[in-house]
Parts: structure tokens; sequence; C-alpha cells
């Protein structure tokens, strides 16, 4: 074997990852198998394929044009022509931040289901952090995309969310009312300040043990990151919150329990995701 046949120390998947540069080496490896990716002029199909330095590898992928989204299957709650209710697992977007993401959102799960809303949003009423679980309406039409978003900004829906937090609140039961604002140190986070919107968020302890508290929580306003960053500011920051100043976790420990609210039909509906087992044993 001479210089030129001796073989670069990475697999095919790698190698095309790293010509994709933010790319995972799993969405590398599901160009290869779509046979988008070829060596010397043929489509190879092996992920294990060792590259060597005289190989020329083509990856023929535009990131514009490609329809290359990671498949996922969402639990259904309620379903009718106007809308969707799912339990969103925890883990899971709810719609891509802009830049093109081969990542399965919710966005891109309700696509074929969505009929008359334009955009790579459509349907999207409202959304829980990716770390969040729980109750998400999606809506399926223009006109119940409206409906429902309307009811979401003049505070007709009734949210409720179970949280495990560090250490136990003060009060067993109150309403915090802190305005929240940008963190200008930090863009991709929040804070409460005074320059803030008006944010407010009732809460009830549950139960506690010495190291963390279950807290039910009712927020009537709808700020980004609003429950974080409140039970941050108290001193009593989310399980697994990295964000707002929680230690790892296994999760976000987060769940958007229930959500009422009326439907195209004027029906008045309350929607519920079962909470994590997960949740009651951290707290035993």
């Amino acid at each position: 074997m001479n210089e030129e046949e001796k073989y670069i120390a990475i697999r095919l998947d790698q190698y095309v990852s790293n010509e994709l540069k933010e790319q995972s080496r799993s969405f590398g490896g599901k160009l290869i198998t779509k046979g988008m990716v070829s060596v010397n002029g043929k489509p190879q199909t092996k992920l294990s394929y060792k590259v060597k330095q005289a190989d020329k590898v083509v990856i023929n992928y535009d990131p514009l044009n490609a329809d290359l989204k990671e498949e996922i299957d969402l639990p259904i709650l309620y379903e009718d022509d106007d809308c969707v209710v799912i339990a969103k697992p925890t883990g899971i977007l709810s719609h891509s931040k802009g830049s093109f993401n081969p990542e399965g959102t919710v966005a891109s799960w309700l696509s074929s289901r969505v009929k008359d809303i334009p955009g790579d949003r459509a349907g999207i009423v409202h959304r829980l952090d990716r770390g969040t679980s729980g109750v998400m309406i999606c809506a399926k039409t223009n006109d119940a995309q409206k409906w429902l978003q309307k009811q979401f900004s003049s505070r007709k829906v009734k949210k409720t969310y179970i949280a495990v937090i560090y250490g136990q609140l003060k009060e067993d039961e109150a309403v915090i009312d802190m305005p929240i604002e940008r963190n200008p140190k930090k863009p991709q986070t929040f804070r409460v300040g005074i320059n803030g919107k008006s944010a407010l968020t009732g809460y009830k302890v549950l139960t506690k043990n010495d190291k963390y508290s279950l807290v039910e929580l009712t927020p009537t306003t709808g700020r980004t990151h609003q429950l974080r960053v409140h039970l941050s500011n108290l001193g009593h920051p989310i399980v697994g919150d990295l964000f707002y100043d929680g230690k790892p976790a296994d999760r976000l420990y987060l769940h958007a329990k229930s959500l009422e609210l009326t439907l195209l039909n004027k029906k008045r509906e309350v929607f519920e995701s079962k909470l994590p087992v997960a949740f009651n044993n951290i707290v035993k």
C-alpha cells in the first residue's frame, strides 16, 4: 500500500459530519444511507467506510432544499379537524430557531397535518422549552391558529405546571409578581428587572423533603422562561435547569400538567398529561 492509499483515521459518517461542521454524526449517516454521498464518483452507503487520502468524496446536500428532518412520533392526547393536543416529551424542540436544523421538532411532526398555514412554524400556537414535557396544543388550520393564539394573548388559557425545585419556599402558597426582561449579559436568557414586562406566577407546594419541593405552578402571563426565572430569583431553581442556577440532572424537572381553553367548536376543555414518575420519586 503506497502513501496515497493510507486510510484517514475516521469513518465516512464522521468525515461527512466534519465537512458539514455543526451537523451531527447521525445526520451525516443519514445522508450516506440515502445515497447522497459519493466516493470516487459512486454512491457509498456504508457508514463505516474508511476514507483514504486519495478518495474524492462529494456530499450532494443543499440545506436550503433538502427535506431531511428526523422523523419523530409524538403522543396524541386529542385531535379533531382544527387542532391536535400532544404530550410533548422532554428533549424535543417546539420548532427550529431559524437556521437549518435536521432535528425533528413538534413543528416538523405537525407539518403533515397542517392545511392552510404558511411558514416553518405553522400550527405552533404556543411553545414549551426543549427540556419541558407535557401538554401542548397545535393548530391544523389558519382559523384555528388565530382562534387559539387570541386566547393565549388575552390570558383566557389556564395553564398548570409541576416542577421539582431545590430547597423549600418560605410560604407554601403565594403569587410571584416580578417583571422579566432579557439579560443583556447573556441574551439567550432572561432575568427579573425593573424594565421588564409584568409576569405573574401562582404557586402551591404539594410535597417536600429535606432537599427538594414538588410545586404546582399557575402562570397568569406567558413570558419566555417565566417559571424558571421566577423560581431561580427566589433562590429555588428548578432541578436540572442549567440556564438558571440549577445543577445537572437527567432532565429539566418541569412538566406542563394541564391546559384549559376553548376549542373552535366553542367547547371549554381541559387536557392533561400524566406526571412523569421521576417527579414524585425525587421528593419521596
